[in-house]
């Protein structure tokens, strides 16, 4: 997919242009901050594995200078992710009442979000796995709350328990562990990783789902 490949460089556009040309354009942000929990509806947390230009940045960029998997205890933890997604709101929702009603200054507060979110889950990228972000992300853990398994993956009994599948996954789940079922957990990001290393191609997604 072009997209999950090079969505990376919309985020650096809009940063370049936001910060530099035009700081209402920083609004534009709410498509991704919206965008993961919409989607988590109908397709679990597939927003984050394949069209979060931040997730291409992760994927594109920080997997080639860092291919460690492992992501740290703490990141994955629900306190922490609560944590975040409290922080993460009252400082939005803080700056925004002083920026509003000026579009440019409500523009560069989400201009500021972006960068110093994406430079702190660069940061972690390069210490720990390259996805590390997306376990505590604001709006990935709100997405994961709403996701049902809308989009679940089949194991099928070929599955041999190689857990190579768990190696690959940048969330670090184990989707061997559902042979012969479904595997669904809400944290799955549908990047597919599991799916390419599995050597009996035991793992699919239902076929209404498949891209």
């Amino acid at each position: 997919m072009i997209w999950k490949k090079y969505g990376f460089s919309i985020l650096l556009l809009y940063l370049s242009v936001g910060f530099f040309v035009w700081p209402a354009l920083g609004v534009v942000a709410l498509i991704c901050m919206l965008a993961p929990v919409v989607v988590a509806l109908y397709r679990d947390r597939e927003w984050c594995g394949s069209y979060c230009p931040r997730g291409s940045l992760w994927d594109s960029v920080f997997t080639k200078i860092n291919s460690r998997k492992h992501v740290p205890q703490w990141a994955k933890s629900t306190w922490f992710r609560s944590f975040m997604l409290l922080v993460i709101f009252i400082v939005f929702g803080g700056q925004m009442y002083y920026a509003w009603p000026n579009l440019d200054a409500i523009g560069l507060v989400f201009l500021r979000i972006i960068l110093i979110t994406t430079l702190f889950g660069g940061a972690l990228a390069l210490l720990y796995s390259s996805r590390t972000w997306c376990n505590f992300c604001p709006m990935g853990t709100l997405a994961s709350w709403v996701s049902v398994g809308k989009k679940p993956m089949s194991v099928a009994n070929t599955c041999v328990s190689c857990k190579l599948c768990a190696k690959a996954c940048p969330m670090q789940l184990e989707p061997y562990k559902a042979k012969g079922s479904q595997f669904i957990d809400s944290d799955c990001i549908k990047c597919e990783e599991c799916i390419h290393v599995c050597p009996k191609k035991s793992l699919s997604f239902e076929k209404n789902f498949s891209r």
